[in-house]
């Protein structure tokens, strides 16, 4: 019989924070699977260890069949093209079977996790400043934003499906970085609606440099507006309701009918404003980047000579001005390398509300 394993497979971060909250996930994640499944992670980019590293660790317990999953929140180009071309070359090579999951999604239990986060803050700014009522309160919620609007369109529903089941006045939804609108234009919008109090709340698992420029432009925008009480609730991390999607996600795998991942997807159908990229090569983008670890150049906001005190993704438009044209990356803090393959422009990367707003913080 074959002997299964589980395959974490993370992005991986310039933060050491991230990689670390991280690796505590997974070392969580046994104890809601079977006893006898061996369980490893690694990272696409930037951290080590790398998902091969994580496989070769699998192999050596003599798994021959492996469980993988994105540890991510949405699908977008990480898992639908780099991920999944790690894994089949690895599986190719080794003669092993690796099957992939489906990313942590739109699901109730994710929901549960995020409005669990949300009420903590509120409770917190209850006790702190007094109560204001639901009604007299906008959420926030920010995504990471992509180059893919199925991911970008997810973080939209969660947020409506907030909105409506916690009862908030009103809910706007921004992004860290990609599309639009960002993180600044949103909240400056936000300022105009005339609420009260505006609670943010970054939909990530885990900490890092746009965690950072979140709460950043939150800082920065709620000392423009002394009226409004902005109040910043935490990200995911390791809530017992995302460990459990994640243990679904790897156990339904082995189901009669394993669920499809990435169903609703720019590559293989039409998608308003996508319709070019159907058909398109699948291939990972980051052996440029794949094991630098945390500490890697450019890694800290201090090396950063564009940004007062959080990055504003601002470095990352100057690099493409002065690099190349790629608008599927949101490196932190430019980095020089050099391409052998083409990323399909973002159209509407010159929207802006969207990275080109960043231009704005531009010290004088």
């Amino acid at each position: 019989m074959s002997k299964i394993g589980v395959m974490i497979c993370g992005h991986g971060s310039r933060s050491q924070v991230a990689v670390d909250q991280f690796s505590v996930l997974a070392e969580k994640l046994p104890a809601l699977l079977p006893r006898d499944w061996a369980v490893e992670y690694g990272y696409l980019e930037f951290a080590n260890p790398v998902i091969r590293d994580g496989l070769d660790r699998l192999r050596a317990q003599g798994c021959d069949k492996i469980l993988a999953v994105p540890g991510m929140l949405f699908a977008a180009m990480h898992s639908k093209n780099d991920i999944p071309t790690v894994l089949n070359t690895y599986a190719a090579k080794h003669g092993i079977e690796v099957s992939y999951g489906r990313e942590l999604g739109v699901d109730p239990k994710m929901i549960a996790a995020a409005g669990a986060r949300i009420q903590e803050a509120l409770d917190s700014a209850n006790a702190e400043h007094g109560p204001v009522p639901m009604h007299e309160t906008c959420l926030v919620v920010i995504g990471r934003g992509a180059s893919d609007p199925d991911a970008n369109g997810n973080v939209a529903k969660i947020a409506r499906m907030l909105h409506e089941g916690m009862g908030f006045g009103w809910c706007e939804t921004g992004y860290s970085g990609v599309t639009f609108p960002l993180v600044g234009p949103c909240l400056q919008h936000t300022t105009k609606l005339g609420y009260k109090r505006v609670v943010v709340f970054p939909y990530f698992l885990f900490s890092g440099i746009l965690i950072d420029r979140i709460y950043g432009f939150t800082d920065q925008v709620a000392a423009e507006n002394l009226d409004i009480q902005f109040v910043k609730a935490k990200y995911l991390n390791d809530h017992d309701q995302v460990l459990a999607t994640f243990a679904e996600r790897i156990t339904e795998q082995v189901g009669e009918i394993p669920p499809p991942n990435c169903a609703m997807c720019k590559y293989r159908t039409q998608v308003l404003g996508f319709e070019a990229e159907v058909g398109a090569v699948q291939e990972s983008h980051h052996h440029h980047v794949e094991g630098q670890g945390a500490s890697a150049p450019g890694s800290n906001v201090e090396d950063c000579k564009l940004c007062d005190s959080f990055c504003t993704g601002l470095c990352r438009l100057e690099s493409q001005a002065a690099q190349h044209h790629d608008h599927s990356h949101d490196h932190a803090h430019g980095h020089d390398h050099s391409h052998d393959h083409v990323h399909a422009t973002y159209p509407h990367a010159d929207h802006p509300h969207g990275p080109e707003s960043a231009r704005k913080t531009l010290k004088n």
